[in-house]
């Protein structure tokens, strides 16, 4: 996906990608502020966080060809 990468740091750099994608989608379907109440673009963001976090796993980690996605 990112060519500028060296082949040998690939796979760290798909780990700390994935580390810190997952994070920001945790906490932004996890957050409450202090009413206790959710915040409708919190939620948001987090669904596409989280979205693009499956989507860069199953396609460059596990390298599943996923159909209507392109190569």
């Amino acid at each position: 996906m990112f060519d500028f990468i060296p082949q040998e740091y690939e796979k760290l750099f798909n780990i700390i990608f994935l580390t810190a994608t997952a994070l920001i989608a945790h906490h932004a379907l996890t957050y409450r502020n202090s009413d206790g109440k959710k915040d409708f673009v919190r939620l948001l963001f987090g669904c596409i966080a989280a979205v693009y976090f499956v989507l860069f796993l199953f396609k460059n980690v596990l390298g599943v060809n996923l159909p209507g996605l392109g190569n």
